[in-house]
């Protein structure tokens, strides 16, 4: 039974999508007009190795709206943009109905998990499970998040609004504002908190780290890098996928529903649920 609450955050997220569609259909035909190229500049700076933040790549604010519109295909009459087909992905379902909680906090939670322990975080996809390995020993702080964000059902319908296939490979997730078509990046849970594990960071496949828009600023955001990734070391390593690789390299090999090679996935990639447990 859904409660009139419930009803009224959905309505209003509802609306929130239909205007950042127009907004986007708008950049669209303006950057066609204007003959604008954008959508892979993020990747050819990373892969000539520039700075990671400063053109939005992994960033918990976004940059890149912009690109992203510039990447929709051409409209089929002056100021109409088609809308992307989106494609069958192997493997790949339509998600479960519900919407993110939208709850947000000021202050990052209090210490409950123990550092010492071991941690499983179970990500079950509509496209297929993804279990990762959580170090609390090296990323106390991003760990005792994710327990508690998890335990609050946070992530559950959010949706992975990034996916890099040139480059750096990646799929960027853990924002509740994205939708699968409207940009993501700006969404978290209200607060921030100090990053950790840097030293020495390399981003092998199956490398689970932190977005974020600058030091300190972690927040929910996060990517699975399913290809082995050179990235200088300015995001939070906490966790090793362990079972389900190969779901993000399906998803992947998908490609982006704009065809470009950082976009939104081809797949309509969907938290049904995530769940965070001890051992």
């Amino acid at each position: 039974m859904v409660s009139s609450e419930q009803r009224r955050r959905q309505l209003a997220r509802e609306k929130y999508e239909r205007q950042m569609e127009r907004r986007v259909a708008a950049a669209t035909a303006r950057k066609r007009r204007n003959t604008i190229l954008g959508a892979s500049l993020a990747v050819v700076v990373l892969a000539g190795g520039g700075t990671l933040i400063a053109t939005g790549a992994f960033g918990s604010d976004d940059k890149k709206s912009d690109t992203t519109a510039a990447a929709q295909p051409a409209p089929t009459q002056a100021g109409e943009p088609t809308t992307p087909t989106r494609k069958p992905v192997e493997g790949c379902a339509a998600p479960a109905p519900g919407a993110p909680n939208g709850k947000t906090w000021q202050t990052e939670p209090p210490m409950t998990i123990d550092p010492s322990g071991g941690y499983t975080m179970t990500l079950d996809t509509n496209c297929g499970k993804v279990t990762v390995a959580l170090d609390a020993a090296k990323a106390p702080h991003t760990v005792n998040s994710f327990n508690f964000l998890a335990g609050e059902q946070f992530f559950d319908h959010t949706k992975c609004h990034r996916l890099t296939t040139d480059g750096i490979f990646v799929l960027q997730c853990g924002d509740p504002t994205a939708s699968a078509t409207v940009p993501g990046g700006t969404g978290g849970p209200g607060y921030k908190f100090t990053d950790e594990n840097l030293t020495g960071a390399t981003y092998p496949a199956g490398t689970v780290a932190m977005a974020n828009s600058g030091p300190g600023t972690n927040g929910s955001q996060f990517f699975l890098v399913y290809k082995d990734t050179k990235l200088s070391p300015n995001y939070t390593p906490f966790g090793k996928i362990t079972g389900g690789l190969d779901v993000v390299q399906k998803i992947a090999a998908g490609g982006t529903l704009e065809g470009a090679p950082d976009g939104h996935p081809m797949a309509d990639v969907t938290f049904n649920s995530v769940t965070v447990a001890k051992g």
